[in-house]
Parts: structure tokens; C-alpha cells; sequence
């Protein structure tokens, strides 16, 4: 019986550090899942810095777009009215 004893004493040995793995997997398994979720929820500052830099270029780009609709109107409202000096 002994022996037997002394036999399995190595095996169970090796399985132990598995256990103890999954123990504590599942203990901070809760914890990783909040902070996913708070990573999720929130917004980072660079994430903000990229948002606002795209929004800005889109602004800018329909200002352009306006700018140069509102020059060619006012170019063609100069020419009707007989200038000749419209650029």
C-alpha cells in the first residue's frame, strides 16, 4: 500500500500546479470581464484625439466645398452684370 502511495505521490504532484491554473482562471476570470466591459464603455484620449481630428477634416473639407461654390456663383453673378474684371 506503500508503494502505492509513493508511486501516485509524483503524478499528483504534477497535476496540482494544473488545478491550481484553473483555480485561479476562474477566480479573476469575473474581474478580466468587468474590465473588458469598462474598456469597452469608455472612450481613451487618443481614441477622443482621433475622432475630433477626423470631424474637423470633414468640416473643413464641406467649408471648402461651400467656399468655392459660394466663389463661382458670385463669379457668375459678376460676369451677368457686365465686368469684366471678375476673377
Amino acid at each position: 500500500m506503500k508503494k502505492l502511495v509513493l508511486l501516485a505521490t509524483p503524478f499528483l504532484l504534477l497535476a496540482l500546479p494544473g488545478c491550481v491554473r484553473t483555480v485561479a482562471s476562474v477566480v479573476t476570470a469575473p474581474v478580466r470581464a468587468g474590465a473588458q466591459v469598462v474598456d469597452w464603455s469608455t472612450t481613451s484620449q487618443s481614441e477622443a484625439d482621433r475622432n475630433y481630428g477626423r470631424k474637423m477634416r470633414k468640416q473643413e473639407a464641406r467649408e471648402g466645398k461651400e467656399r468655392k461654390k459660394a466663389d463661382q456663383v458670385r463669379r457668375k453673378q459678376c460676369r451677368e452684370a457686365g465686368y469684366d474684371n471678375c476673377g
